[in-house]
């Protein structure tokens, strides 16, 4: 179980004990002819911190002490094994989310554990999901003025959050840096946005009605199945 005290009162400069047990499972399981995917999520399942600084990077694996970014994490235990695995494996993992092996949602809960699953479900529709749903109404918004002799890459972008959020970019991230307590900025730091997105997840089922919250699911869950169907992954829904 990820350690959510961690996550809010401090950010570890090297690894625990826990840490080291996942860190050393993962040498030892694929120096014995595990799978390394298999070893990794066995690591993954025997990590407790949220979040921590290594190698001068800062790391932040349990967003809102909620929502697990389990990618981000494996990119971390990868560095460990440097060599002991396929690179092209390894690199389709990290930047495409293709396994080298697909398991089923069972497998892959049971690998990672329970409580681990469900924050990876709060990533995956908080944030993999939004996003998705960001990128498909800015496509909407592009097909609607590609015949204007001008539509600037901002403004498609400031449409598409009012017709999801029903306000500007800089009028949410307001709202979320006063609520974050968080110096007030027109932008937001890189560390900050997936932090972001999941924020605007929760705004969007707190503020929207619910068949309208169901339709952007909808066409959100059809986009990232597209997505994924372009990269010859199975949507892991």
């Amino acid at each position: 179980m990820i350690d959510v005290d961690k996550a809010t009162h401090s950010t570890p400069q090297a690894n625990g004990a826990a840490e080291d047990e996942a860190v050393e499972h993962l040498k030892r399981a694929i120096a014995d002819g595990v799978h390394w995917y298999i070893a990794l999520l066995e690591a993954i399942g025997l990590w407790t911190a949220a979040e921590e600084v290594y190698d001068g990077r800062k790391y932040r694996y349990l967003i809102a002490n909620e929502a697990f970014d389990w990618l981000l994490l494996a990119e971390r235990l990868c560095s460990e094994v440097e060599g002991l695995i396929p690179e092209q494996e390894k690199t389709d993992l990290l930047f495409l989310g293709k396994p080298p092996i697909e398991l089923t949602n069972k497998e892959f809960k049971d690998l990672i554990g329970s409580t681990k699953y469900r924050s990876y479900l709060n990533y995956l529709y908080g944030v993999t999901v939004e996003e998705a749903l960001m990128l498909a109404v800015e496509q909407e918004v592009r097909k609607e003025q590609s015949l204007r002799a001008y539509s600037s890459e901002r403004h498609v972008s400031d449409e598409a959050y009012r017709r999801i959020y029903g306000a500007s970019q800089k009028e949410l991230l307001a709202r979320f840096s006063a609520e974050k307590g968080y110096a007030p900025e027109d932008t937001v730091e890189f560390a900050q946005l997936k932090e972001f997105t999941y924020w605007l997840f929760k705004y969007r089922l707190k503020n929207c009605d619910k068949a309208r919250v169901a339709s952007d699911t909808k066409k959100a869950l059809n986009e990232l199945q597209r997505q994924r169907l372009a990269k010859g992954l199975q949507t892991r829904l």
